[in-house]
């Protein structure tokens, strides 16, 4: 399998953006817009993951809304294979299913079609987005994916910040890999 050299990895994590205090006072936020513009990064980024994934003998990337819209379609359309967006309640236009997960002040909700891997039980799913932080929306993701009758075989990060332990909620549920961590 291939990895990314330490010059990749720096290549990549430069090519992000910190914008500070948003979207309130005391977080960085990583924009990936940045990567996204730049095409050199966002290639190098895709190619990796592509050479990562296309043993892994997928049915589906389940991308979660909205920045994993655009590494999951992109991957799957790279693979060859479809593309399943798990999206915040209310955005899916036909029946769904849900799974609410624990907010710092609250609960919110992801939902996917309750037919999104239908015809095809058991079926091999990545789940991708750009980043993992407390991991509550990558963790209800993950059930939904089994709960659907598919098998998670691993949950996918441009980034991890690691400093707040998200993979940890994924532990019981399927393997991660984080292109980069952020400690």
């Amino acid at each position: 399998m291939k990895t990314l050299t330490n010059i990749e990895k720096n290549f990549l994590m430069e090519s992000i953006r910190d914008v500070p205090d948003f979207p309130k006072p005391g977080i960085v936020f990583k924009d990936i817009t940045t990567l996204l513009n730049n095409p050199e990064a966002y290639t190098m980024l895709m190619d990796h993951l592509e050479a990562r994934y296309e043993d892994f003998g997928l049915d589906y990337i389940a991308g979660i809304e909205s920045r994993g819209f655009i590494f999951g379609a992109a991957l799957a359309a790279k693979l060859g294979v479809g593309f399943v967006p798990v999206r915040k309640k209310g955005k899916l236009p036909s029946a769904t299913i849900a799974e609410k997960y624990a907010l710092e002040y609250g609960f919110d909700e992801v939902e996917i079609h309750i037919d999104a891997f239908a015809g095809n039980e058991g079926a091999k799913v990545l789940l991708i987005d750009d980043l993992i932080a407390t991991g509550g929306t990558a963790a209800a993701a993950a059930k939904l994916i089994h709960d659907a009758g598919a098998e998670c075989v691993e949950a996918c990060f441009v980034i991890n910040l690691s400093f707040l332990g998200g993979v940890k909620k994924l532990a019981d549920l399927t393997p991660h890999y984080s292109v980069l961590e952020v400690g």
